[in-house]
């Protein structure tokens, strides 16, 4: 089986294992990689990324070949089934392979980094799965390792959080409105840039804050 198709294999087994951390059931298409990484390789000088939830690396593939020779990338992910995916696809494919050596994979979560100074960070996340607080601490861990000036981009399915909402039993409901509260005071105070990715799975948009 190509390595690609056994990634979306391993992919959805996760989702239907973690949902409450992988959160959709394919990777990121190259439209919305694309999107994700629209800031990387920008900057005049050298660049420190940070990926959050790499999964199987459908949007690492994007991220890497943007990457300059002198930028760094470090890749955080919690589930144990995609970090020894990325393992073997750094050490296979040749696209990754020739970046491996500017890369760091940690195993583990984003809250427990502590290296700082990011110039860019790319966030898979699915925080519509995690609680109101969750998001809270999460982004306000992101702002934190963001260096001033530094970016996070991260997305998420257009209106599912709404459609969700109104189709839920009370407690989850609230939990989804909390969650969206969240979202939307973070949105309005660093929000410069949103773009809309129709040809994904389901559509998305992109959001690109400055702390």
């Amino acid at each position: 089986m190509p390595r690609a198709l056994a990634g979306y294999g391993i992919f959805f087994r996760q989702f239907i294992q973690r949902y409450h951390t992988t959160g959709a059931v394919m990777p990121s298409g190259r439209p919305l990689a694309a999107a994700l990484c629209r800031y990387v390789g920008g900057a005049p000088g050298p660049q420190r990324i940070l990926e959050v939830g790499p999964g199987v690396g459908a949007v690492t593939m994007t991220l890497v070949e943007r990457m300059r020779d002198d930028d760094d990338l470090c890749l955080v992910e919690i589930n144990e089934m995609f970090v020894a995916y990325l393992q073997e696809a750094f050490k296979e494919r040749p696209q990754l392979r020739s970046k491996a050596p500017r890369v760091a994979l940690v195993h583990g979560r984003v809250e427990d980094l502590s290296r700082e100074g990011y110039d860019l960070i790319i966030s898979g996340l699915p925080l519509n799965n995690f609680t109101a607080p969750e998001v809270d601490r999460i982004l306000h861990g992101f702002a934190r390792l963001l260096k001033p000036g530094g970016v996070l981009s991260f997305f998420e399915y257009i209106a599912v959080r709404s459609a969700k909402t109104w189709v839920s039993l009370p407690k989850e409901r609230e939990r989804l409105r909390a969650v969206d509260a969240v979202l939307r005071r973070a949105l309005d105070a660093t929000e410069f840039r949103r773009d809309w990715v129709w040809p994904n799975v389901p559509p998305a948009w992109v959001h690109h804050l400055r702390f």
